[in-house]
């Protein structure tokens, strides 16, 4: 007699596996500002401590416009971050 299991199906190794949201690539990005999961992404840091940026302003943080309640990250300021300029 057979035994039947009640296994989830093995998922892909892809970042849908890892419930890690995708996003184009930042050279590719032609939004002048993006949203907080968006740029959280491009910064390799957690959304949280994205709004932590906008909330208490550090010095050498990105500073984000507000629209309607939302933040919205600057492109531009993401890239500098990245490749070590300042803004």
């Amino acid at each position: 007699m057979q035994t039947v299991t009640n296994q989830p199906a093995a998922l892909p190794a892809t970042s849908a596996a890892h419930n890690l949201p995708t996003f184009p690539p930042l050279e590719l990005e032609t939004r002048s500002h993006v949203p907080t999961d968006q740029a959280a992404f491009y910064c390799m840091r957690a959304p949280q401590t994205m709004r932590m940026w906008a909330a208490l302003e550090p010095k050498n943080a990105i500073k984000p416009i507000r629209v309607n309640g939302r933040l919205a990250w600057p492109v531009a300021a993401i890239r500098a971050l990245l490749s070590g300029e300042s803004a």
